[in-house]
């Protein structure tokens, strides 16, 4: 399956099954098509983003011993894991003339967020929450609208979203272990571990098409568009082993560690 056709189904078709189907085969690169900036993914009517502070907000700690609760963490953290696919999909007809092992190594990911996203539905179903009886919001979505390059993409998802992932990925599982939820807290490890391959996959293409005279937090931030900053790839818990897994510098990691707030 060419890319161009994989990231058009994901990007393109409400079908939340389809958008969600690995494909079949290697995914091939001949005809990555004309540059193509879509404004909205398609989605299915009960997964429309939601206007501003109508979806629901993350419970954490004891609310989480409230079973309706913890579906609804899945449920949201459903949503992000979708939008990091649709933001993913976007890049690849976005940028049609980006390096041809970069595009390629988005479609693997994708297939890994795909897979995010089924676990954290098919949890919230089991829990008693089908995905879509929530609001959901478009945060991710519309940070990415004003990526204008492929190093904005990297600073912005895998150096930011996704890093962050790193300490929420762990913090959730503690907290789900913590109310008895074995199923959901290894769920997260699972996801943390594949977050550990992303943030490697944005700091190596950070460090392959970044300007040679800037370093790679240079790079990193000079990327970043307001309100993403270094204090956003960081969680309440910082993980420096997981980063130093990821292939991240120990200045780098320390950079983000001390990153201030505002």
């Amino acid at each position: 399956m060419e890319l161009r056709a994989f990231a058009e189904r994901v990007l393109l078709t409400p079908d939340l099954e389809v958008k969600l189907q690995t494909p079949e085969g290697a995914l091939t690169d001949a005809a990555p098509g004309p540059a193509a900036r879509h404004a909205v993914p398609a989605r299915p009517v009960n997964l429309q983003f939601a206007a501003p502070r109508r979806s629901p907000a993350m419970s954490r700690g004891e609310a989480l011993r409230d079973e309706r609760k913890r579906a609804t963490a899945h449920h949201i953290m459903a949503n992000h894991e979708l939008q990091a696919l649709e933001v993913m999909a976007w890049m690849l007809c976005a940028f049609p003339e980006a390096p041809c092992e970069f595009r390629s190594g988005l479609g693997w990911v994708m297939q890994e967020e795909q897979r995010h996203t089924r676990m954290h539905v098919e949890r919230g179903r089991k829990l008693g929450l089908e995905f879509g009886d929530l609001p959901v919001n478009c945060y991710i979505w519309k940070k990415a609208m004003e990526f204008q390059s492929p190093l904005d993409y990297l600073a912005g998802l895998p150096l930011v979203f996704e890093a962050c992932n790193l300490d929420h990925t762990l913090e959730f599982a503690a907290e789900f272990e913590a109310v008895g939820d074995l199923r959901s807290a290894a769920l997260m490890r699972t996801i943390h571990d594949d977050e550990i391959r992303h943030v490697a996959f944005g700091i190596e293409w950070l460090r392959r098409l970044k300007p040679e005279h800037q370093t790679e937090w240079e790079a990193f931030e000079t990327h970043l568009h307001w309100p993403l900053r270094a204090s956003k790839a960081r969680g309440d818990v910082f993980q420096w082993e997981a980063r130093r897994a990821a292939g991240l510098s120990e200045e780098f990691i320390s950079q983000v560690q001390q990153a201030p707030d505002d």
